[in-house]
């Protein structure tokens, strides 16, 4: 948790985070662009990327590492990937 690697996976996490939930919202609105309660909509995509946030500081030490897009396996000695 103490590394920069481990917060470019959680701001990559978030941000991936932060659209979907955008999304899922502007989607669930069925609505147009211009209707859109944009207030509502970017609370609820910052509260999920917070939560995304919290769960990789509190998963950070328990089981395998990544991959993220933004990190790499970690191999065996014979080059292996380390699931």
């Amino acid at each position: 948790m103490w590394t920069a690697a481990f917060w470019k996976a959680t701001a990559e996490r978030a941000i991936r985070t932060f659209a979907q939930s955008l999304a899922a919202v502007l989607v669930a609105g069925a609505t147009s662009l211009l209707d859109v309660p944009w207030g509502a909509a970017l609370a609820t995509a910052g509260l999920a990327a917070l939560l995304a946030v919290l769960t990789a500081i509190g998963a950070s030490e328990a089981g395998a590492k990544g991959p993220g897009l933004t990190e790499r396996p970690t191999t065996k000695g014979r080059g292996e990937p380390v699931l």
